[in-house]
C-alpha cells in the first residue's frame, strides 16, 4: 500500500495511529469489562502485539469512534492474512473494550500465545465439526450477557486470488438477528477493513509497509427484525443470508476506497473456487 494512497485517505478521513490507548477524542473506558477478563494477561498480549505491529508495519485507522463505550456489539472483520487478526483486536482493547472472539481452534494451540488468546476472551470454533448451532448459541449468550462479540464471517482468510472479501457463511446473520431479537433491540453491528499486511515479508519486514483500518459506521438492519415474530427457534436462513451479503458488500466497498482501486464483479465462491455473480 503506497504512502501516496495513505496521504489520499489521509485527506478524507481523519486517521489516527490505534497502538496506544484513546488514540482519538477521550472516551469512558469500560472498566468493569476489563477487569472481568484477564486484565494482567490482556495488558501482556497487547503490548507484545504492539511491538510486533509497530516494528512490521504503519497502522493507521479511522472510524474508532464508532466503537460503543458500553453494551454488546458485532465486529465483523475481514481476514486477508493471518495479520489482519491483530489490527481490530489491538484497536478494539486501545479503546477501553474487551470483545470475545469467535476464533478457529487451531490458535489455541499455538506456542507460547495460544494460552494468552484464551486468556484473555478468545471463544474456540472447530471448524468442520457439524456444531454451527452451538457456536451460534454460544455466540448469541455472550451478546445477551452485555459483552462485544469479533467475528471473521469469512471463517478463514480470503481465497479470492486479488485478497477481495469472499463468500462468508450466515452464521454472522444468524447470531445479529437472534441476540437482537433476544434482547429486544437491535445489537449493532459494524464492519472492520483492514488492508496491506498481505504484502508484508515476515522474514525482513523492512521497511515497514502501510496497514490501513476503517471501523465503519453501524449497519443498519432493522428492516429485517420487523417479521421476527415469524420466526421459528432461529431466525430464517434467508434474512440470515441477506444480512451476511450485506455485510460482504460493505466490506467490498470499504476495501475499494482503502485500495483506491474497484473491486471485480461478483464475489470470490469459496465453496466452488470461483468468481460468481451477486
Amino acid at each position: 500500500m503506497s504512502d501516496e494512497q495513505v496521504a489520499k485517505l489521509a485527506q478524507q478521513h481523519h486517521l489516527v495511529e490505534p497502538l496506544h490507548d484513546l488514540p482519538n477524542e477521550p472516551r469512558t473506558v469500560n472498566e468493569a469489562e476489563i477487569a472481568a477478563q484477564n486484565p494482567k494477561a490482556t495488558r501482556r498480549l497487547l503490548t507484545g502485539c504492539d511491538v510486533m505491529l509497530h516494528n512490521r508495519s504503519k497502522v493507521r485507522a479511522w472510524g474508532l469512534e464508532n466503537i460503543p463505550e458500553t453494551g454488546p456489539f458485532i465486529t465483523a472483520a475481514t481476514h486477508v492474512t493471518m495479520y489482519d487478526v491483530f489490527v481490530p483486536m489491538v484497536s478494539l482493547f486501545h479503546q477501553g473494550r474487551r470483545p470475545r472472539y469467535m476464533a478457529k481452534a487451531e490458535m489455541a494451540t499455538w506456542p507460547l500465545i495460544g494460552k494468552w488468546f484464551q486468556a484473555v476472551g478468545m471463544q474456540p470454533v472447530r471448524r468442520r465439526s457439524g456444531q454451527a448451532r452451538a457456536i451460534e448459541e454460544t455466540s448469541v449468550d455472550i451478546l445477551t450477557s452485555g459483552r462485544p462479540l469479533t467475528v471473521w464471517p469469512e471463517g478463514t482468510v480470503t481465497r479470492d486470488p486479488q485478497k477481495w472479501p469472499m463468500s462468508m457463511k450466515n452464521g454472522v446473520g444468524m447470531i445479529a438477528l437472534e441476540a437482537s431479537r433476544r434482547c429486544g433491540k437491535q445489537i449493532p453491528l459494524f464492519c472492520a477493513v483492514t488492508w496491506g499486511a498481505a504484502s508484508i515479508n515476515h522474514l525482513w519486514p523492512w521497511p515497514r509497509k502501510n496497514v490501513v483500518m476503517c471501523y465503519d459506521a453501524r449497519l443498519d438492519y432493522s428492516d429485517l427484525l420487523e417479521h421476527q415474530e415469524s420466526w421459528g427457534e432461529w431466525p430464517n436462513a434467508e434474512d440470515a443470508d441477506e444480512l451476511t451479503r450485506r455485510i460482504r458488500v460493505r466490506m467490498t466497498r470499504i476495501m475499494e476506497e482503502i485500495r483506491g482501486e474497484k473491486a471485480p464483479d461478483g464475489y470470490w465462491d469459496f465453496r466452488t473456487m470461483k468468481r460468481v455473480t451477486d
